[in-house]
């Protein structure tokens, strides 16, 4: 499913107008990438949380050369999901 997807089966289960439910996925998306971009977290209840993961410099042996690199510290987004995401799944 994507998002354009997601929108319309938003506005078929609720019966809103098309464009008041992509404004408000939208908003609802720069927020969550506005949050953890910032270092917060951001938590849905039952649905999971969204945060930012740091990971520091490593040692790495390039697979082709052999030879030793080192590479950079990074961020990255990350998601886990919530009690009622993981038991609706495994059903």
């Amino acid at each position: 499913m994507n998002k354009t997807q997601l929108i319309d089966a938003v506005v078929k289960e609720s019966n809103l107008k098309k464009r008041d439910v992509e404004t408000v996925i939208e908003n609802l998306i720069n927020t969550v990438i506005g949050e953890v971009a910032k270092g917060e977290k951001v938590q849905i209840t039952g649905f999971g949380s969204f945060e930012r993961k740091e990971r520091g410099e490593r040692n790495i042996k390039n697979p082709r050369t052999g030879e030793d690199m080192k590479v950079p510290p990074s961020k990255s987004p990350s998601f886990t999901a919530g009690s009622i995401f993981k038991e609706k799944v495994n059903k």
